[in-house]
């Protein structure tokens, strides 16, 4: 199931984040690409003593029930992006639509089949897409990690903030 908890290589990315936070010079990290929707088989990217490290994805701040540790011990703040779903919902059909024109276009791409649709077959399974897959994972997985964020922000529907709410330290 991509994009739910199950699907990210945990292991991998606590692996990279505790190289880090330990001081070693040098760590690599796999390269994921949103065009073949995984990660890049023998391509990393080089992290060099950085002083700051951001962490972007639907699942960063997700506990898992027995595990010795979670990707978010490693961080020192986290902000969690939010807004009504039905206007993910809208946001995400629109992306979907766009994305007909260009990244769908690449023989590359995990979403090429999406490409020659008609806007109403886009938009059917765009909707279908977010009901069965990302409204489901947005309500199962990504919502209820909101309060473990340190700071909220509120995005209204054409994405303006207008919340903020610092919730820790």
């Amino acid at each position: 199931r991509k994009g739910f908890p199950e699907s990210y290589d945990t292991r991998a990315l606590l692996d990279v984040l505790r190289r880090i936070k330990s001081g070693v010079e040098v760590v690599e990290a796999p390269v994921y690409s949103h065009v073949v929707y995984d990660i890049v088989p023998g391509e990393h990217v080089v992290v060099r003593s950085p002083d700051i490290v951001i962490i972007e994805g639907l699942n960063v701040l997700q506990t898992r029930s027995g595990a010795p540790e979670f990707v978010s011990d490693y961080f020192d703040f986290s902000i969690y992006i939010d807004a009504d779903e039905p206007d993910i919902e809208k946001w995400y059909v629109e992306r979907f639509l766009a994305l007909r024109a260009s990244v769908f276009q690449d023989p590359n791409s995990f979403f090429r089949f999406y490409a020659e649709l008609s806007d109403d077959e886009a938009i059917d399974t765009a909707r279908r897409i977010w009901r069965d897959i990302n409204g489901l994972n947005l309500s199962e997985n990504i919502a209820p990690t909101r309060d473990r964020a340190s700071l909220v922000v509120h995005k209204t529907a054409d994405h303006r903030v207008d919340q903020v709410q610092l919730l820790r330290l």
